[in-house]
């Protein structure tokens, strides 16, 4: 049988024993997470304290890419590391919503645009040592603008910039959110994979080389 792109190499098959999970102790409780403290055996056997931040929504992240080689960023201050961030659109989606319809919501919510095509281009796990959090981003594209929604507790600026001006922020370290900084990536290796329309392609990678 031949081997398409998506198949992955002989390589990612797992290797060695799962992590056992024993007495599971409920530590905080919120509406966003929950965090545990499990009793586990390490792959080693070797008996581990674990704890595990467990997220109640799926992590949602949206490209909006305009016909012109831009791309929408929205900036906030965040809490946990106090500093200022640009991002692209973000937010989450309750484990029972679907992920696209999260997706459309806080696109318009965020950025005031509405994107008439719609593409999943990558899966994510956030931090995987310590929490279960999961991501999901979409490409949007055939964007038109409208009003924004933002939450109330959310002061966000908008810019709209050449996507390679985004990348090398993101490549050197000025934008530094995981989330955006990989779809970023992956929009250019789209570019390079003849994955993007070709007239698309070519805006974003027209500073390449």
């Amino acid at each position: 049988m031949s081997k398409t792109p998506t198949d992955p190499p002989a390589w990612l098959k797992p290797h060695g024993r799962p992590w056992k999970r024993g007495e599971t102790r409920r530590v905080y409780d919120n509406p966003w997470l929950q965090i545990d403290e499990i009793d586990a055996i390490a792959p080693t056997g070797r008996p581990a304290l674990y704890g595990q931040v467990s997220f109640k929504n799926l992590a949602i992240a949206v490209l909006p890419l305009h016909d012109d080689g831009t791309v929408t960023l929205v900036g906030q201050n965040r809490f946990p590391l106090g500093d200022y961030s640009w991002e692209i659109p973000e937010g989450g989606a309750p484990l029972d919503e679907d992920p696209l319809e999260a997706g459309k919501r806080e696109l318009r919510e965020e950025t005031g645009l509405i994107a008439g095509d719609w593409k999943q281009i990558l899966s994510l796990q956030l931090s995987n040592s310590v929490t279960n959090e999961l991501g999901v981003g979409f490409l949007a594209t055939d964007l038109t603008p409208g009003p924004t929604e933002p939450d109330d507790t959310e002061d966000l600026a908008i810019v709209r910039v050449p996507f390679r001006e985004a990348l090398a922020a993101a490549v050197a370290g000025h934008i530094q959110d995981a989330l955006t900084v990989a779809m970023l990536l992956r929009a250019h290796h789209m570019a390079v994979t003849g994955e993007l329309p070709g007239a698309l392609s070519r805006l974003v990678l027209e500073s390449d080389g």
